[in-house]
């Protein structure tokens, strides 16, 4: 199964051409919000890259949220209307797992940190800033939620925390992640610098999706995912006040 995958939801943007779960061909730019810009030539390169390699694209797969209102509307508006086109489905990705997928890759292919062993539980705490110290993460039964952050218990639910865990080892990233390390300073809790989500790990994520769920029929209703209601600040810009 060939997948064109969409990542729009932080100031990362990306998208992916991604067969069998594998990826093939990724666009990527760290720099910050080009998504207007960037994603249509995007999405035309891994268009033509297709057609050379002969992959016919078989759903588009978003990562819908939590997260930037307008990378998220960017990212959606560009996916339905890539599935209008193609006449192929879309498939929804929640952003915190593919946060989560990424965090996976950097841990394997590093140095465990002093006292990790095969044996000790990792914990993934995925964090989306949500501006001053609240982050959009992850709840109790894994769906996302958005929390002020005060102290290490603010982020434990019960599941988290709970009998057994007593020495799991809780790793923290994403860009709500570094503001927090003043407040997370016990041993067990570890911070991964440079984690974001990419494109490439939206179709490691499809795995964990079957069923109905996997596809949205009703494209003209279909919404990103945004957690909280859009609240509008008073213009800054001069005759708009």
């Amino acid at each position: 199964m060939t997948i064109l995958c969409i990542e729009t939801s932080t100031s990362v943007c990306s998208a992916a051409i991604c067969k069998d779960g594998v990826p093939c061909k990724q666009c990527i730019c760290l720099e910050g919000s080009n998504h207007a810009r960037l994603l249509p030539r995007y999405i035309e390169t891994l268009l033509s890259f297709a057609r050379e390699q002969n992959l016919h694209i078989d759903a588009v797969a978003l990562s819908e949220g939590p997260g930037s209102y307008t990378g998220l509307r960017i990212g959606a508006s560009t996916a339905k209307g890539l599935c209008y086109g193609l006449n192929v489905p879309l498939i929804p990705v929640s952003t915190l797992a593919v946060l989560c997928e990424a965090a996976k890759t950097s841990l394997s292919s590093n140095s465990p940190k002093d006292g990790l062993t095969s044996n000790s539980e990792a914990v993934l705490i995925p964090m989306i800033d949500a501006r001053r110290m609240e982050v959009y993460t992850t709840g109790a039964d894994g769906s996302p939620r958005a929390v002020v952050v005060e102290s290490e218990e603010s982020l434990l639910t019960p599941s988290l925390s709970g009998e057994g865990r007593e020495g799991a080892f809780f790793f923290y990233f994403g860009d709500g992640a570094a503001k927090c390390q003043s407040v997370l300073t016990s041993p067990n809790w570890h911070y991964i610098p440079d984690i974001v989500p990419e494109a490439r790990f939206v179709a490691s994520c499809l795995a964990t999706i079957s069923g109905p769920s996997r596809t949205i029929t009703d494209l003209a209703y279909y919404e990103p995912f945004y957690l909280k209601d859009f609240i509008a600040a008073p213009s800054h810009v001069k005759g708009l006040r």
